[in-house]
């Protein structure tokens, strides 16, 4: 199903309003590695808001979106802060982890490896 256009304004201006919360309460740094906000995702009825983060170089995948999960509050206090004159309704906010890039580099090596076999194949014959 479609996003309509009300959707994708809600959630540039929730994506953005969140990049800035994160930078400003420390999320955006954990665990050694970086935490940045790869898409919102918002339902039809503007409920709910389906955060998709990336983490980048983070030791412990699973332990940092739990301490994510630990600061929800904070980062819906922060977020009602900033946006409570642009929404009638705070939605929900759910996180969830965009594994798009490990999918990405997962693909490249494939590809690799299947040039690398297909060239030590042809210089055997």
């Amino acid at each position: 199903m479609q996003e309509g256009r009300r959707q994708k304004q809600v959630a540039a201006l929730l994506s953005e309003e969140l990049s800035s919360i994160f930078q400003r309460i420390g999320l955006n740094m954990l665990d050694g590695g970086m935490v940045s906000i790869s898409s919102v995702k918002m339902t039809p009825d503007l409920a709910e808001a389906r955060i998709y983060l990336s983490l980048f170089k983070v030791k412990d995948r699973k332990e940092t979106m739990k301490k994510i999960e630990e600061r929800a509050w904070e980062i819906k206090k922060e977020l009602v802060n900033s946006i409570k004159h642009q929404l009638r309704i705070m939605p929900q906010l759910s996180f969830y982890l965009d594994d798009t890039l490990d999918y990405v580099d997962k693909m490249e090596s494939l590809f690799k490896e299947i040039k690398n076999q297909q060239s030590s194949g042809g210089e055997e014959k």
